[in-house]
């Protein structure tokens, strides 16, 4: 069990002033647990007001305003003096995978490899890390940061680990590559038939070990699960990371069954302190059990929606386009399931008290999605029925955000990540209408704010930062990418808070910082709404605490 920071840790700077107050003494007053005072507190109401003090009980805010008024009204078991720092609302992660991101922390880092050279040389260090591994696994390369921009074949990883499986998958999560001991051990060969997804063969018809999409799970799903006490180390190490940055609450995207419940199990034990908003997978076996079961809501866990794949990525030419990749001609990209699939399916939940949150990335497959979910929905405005990504949308299909009440859920660092080479895939004019985040906003009045991780960083003030900047780590372009597209500071604060917990009909629970919100807040010594765009994804988070508790502080 995470011990609680408050009794471990005597905290000399940050955490001064405790004082113990008697109820004998305390008059009139409301005896609560904490007060913090001496900050700048964004409260990210409607009014988007500051305060200066705020005083917590049982979990929750009970009180904002200045200290002054607060002492008047409570008498605080502890005070907490923020010597003048800034403090938000708990950050939180819209669309992410923390799961898989927890599972993945012994893979093999490629992301930012230049090359495949690179890469070749990180499974190296990998195999000789972990020697008695059954399959040696990697993630986050992409082909597009290396000056040969071509997939890579399996032939290399053949000849270095010709008895071990290798799984290795690109920076989307929608292509993989792996070599000829993990095609045998998965059963494929030149003839495997597959639908939404692509087996990858070169000119003369030989497997290059290249999987799209629908084919990479073909083999993911031979890779043998850890053990129990093998996935709680590596989730509470994630989740260590997560308070890090200043994430107290996450919607991981697609999980089974079998992970949510370990999630529960964790959070029921008082060992994952993280609010998680759970997306499952539309398995035959989630949804036989939770939509006869209904939807979960606790302190910590809600299950309450199913996440759904419309088509692929954009860097793999998995998105499903109206017209033909600008750089392929011959190619639209592909959906993951048939139209009538995902109507069926829109209809079964539309019937139920389930979101459905689609991941769409091509203009039409947001197209698809967007009709079906108007159909299904039926003028219900309120289900909040979400599209994941977003990505490339025509005008014409734009205002059905507005129309139907569709969640526009977006991660900034995408557009940061892809403006190298999307215009490539897209053209110029249909690049106009990717990535834009602010015409959705527009749309639709809000928008929920991710990261994808671990397809891109955790840290959710990078996507902050490509949000308003529209620039990536090193502030390129100058101006920004595509600047009619980029957000205030305050819609950005709101979109990876209040807006985002709407997407989750939690807008009452949290995502603010005023009386009955759980009192989830980070703490910065930099003002996220004054500093310059290029020292903001320096900024650092110096407390996390979630329920009144820190469960982070910088040391």
């Amino acid at each position: 069990m995470l011990p609680r920071f408050r009794s471990l840790l005597a905290l000399p700077l940050l955490a001064a002033g405790f004082s113990a107050c008697q109820s004998n003494s305390a008059g009139n007053r409301q005896p609560v647990d904490l007060l913090v005072y001496n900050a700048t507190v964004y409260t990210v109401d409607s009014a988007f007001s500051q305060a200066q003090a705020f005083a917590v009980q049982d979990g929750k805010f009970v009180g904002v305003g200045t200290a002054e008024e607060l002492r008047g009204k409570f008498a605080a078991k502890e005070e907490v003096d923020a010597q003048g720092q800034f403090i938000y609302p708990g950050f939180y992660d819209a669309h992410c995978h923390f799961y898989r991101y927890g599972l993945g922390l012994r893979d093999a880092d490629l992301v930012g490899t230049n090359s495949w050279g690179e890469v070749i040389q990180q499974l190296q260090k990998q195999r000789q890390q972990y020697p008695q591994a059954a399959w040696l696994t990697g993630r986050g390369w992409d082909q597009n940061d290396w000056n040969r921009k071509e997939f890579p074949t399996k032939d290399t990883l053949d000849a270095l680990f010709p008895n071990t499986p290798v799984f290795i998958i690109r920076v989307d999560g929608h292509a993989a590559l792996v070599n000829q001991k993990a095609l045998d051990l998965a059963g494929i060969t030149a003839r495997t038939p597959i639908s939404g997804g692509t087996i990858t063969r070169d000119s003369n018809g030989k497997l290059t070990g290249l999987l799209v999409d629908n084919a990479v799970d073909l083999v993911s799903g031979k890779i043998p699960e850890p053990t129990a006490a093998e996935a709680e180390t590596m989730l509470l190490q994630a989740q260590q990371q997560c308070l890090a940055v200043g994430l107290t609450s996450m919607a991981d995207a697609g999980l089974e069954k079998a992970q949510v419940d370990r999630l529960d199990q964790l959070q029921t034990a008082g060992k994952l302190k993280v609010r998680l908003y759970a997306m499952l997978a539309p398995t035959t076996e989630n949804k036989d059990f939770y939509l006869k079961n209904g939807p979960i809501f606790k302190d910590r866990l809600t299950v309450n929606s199913f996440k759904v794949y419309a088509d692929g990525a954009l860097g793999s030419r998995g998105a499903c386009l109206v017209e033909p990749y600008h750089d392929k001609p011959k190619e639209t990209g592909f959906l993951l399931s048939t139209e009538k699939e995902f109507r069926d399916l829109a209809k079964l939940l539309a019937a139920s008290k389930f979101q459905m949150n689609t991941h769409a990335i091509g203009d039409s497959a947001n197209r698809i999605i967007l009709n079906i979910y108007g159909e299904a929905l039926k003028g219900q405005k309120d289900r909040r029925w979400r599209i994941e990504h977003a990505q490339v949308v025509t005008p014409a299909d734009m205002g059905k955000f507005g129309q139907f009440g569709i969640v526009p859920s977006v991660q900034p660092t995408h557009a940061t990540s892809d403006m190298y080479w999307a215009g490539e895939r897209l053209g110029a004019e249909r690049l106009k209408t990717a990535y834009a985040y602010a015409e959705l906003l527009r749309q639709y009045g809000q928008l929920a704010l991710g990261s994808d991780f671990p397809v891109e960083d955790i840290n959710p003030l990078f996507g902050f930062h490509s949000a308003v900047a529209r620039q990536d780590a090193k502030n390129y372009p100058a101006g920004g990418f595509q600047m009619e597209n980029a957000i205030s500071r305050e819609q950005a604060l709101r979109g990876m808070t209040t807006w985002a917990a709407h997407a989750a009909f939690e807008e009452k629970q949290k995502g603010q910082i005023k009386p009955g919100m759980v009192a989830d807040f980070v703490m910065l010594k930099t003002d996220l709404l004054k500093m310059p765009n290029e020292q903001l994804r320096g900024a650092k988070v110096q407390q996390t605490w979630i329920a009144g508790e820190r469960v982070f502080v910088v040391k």
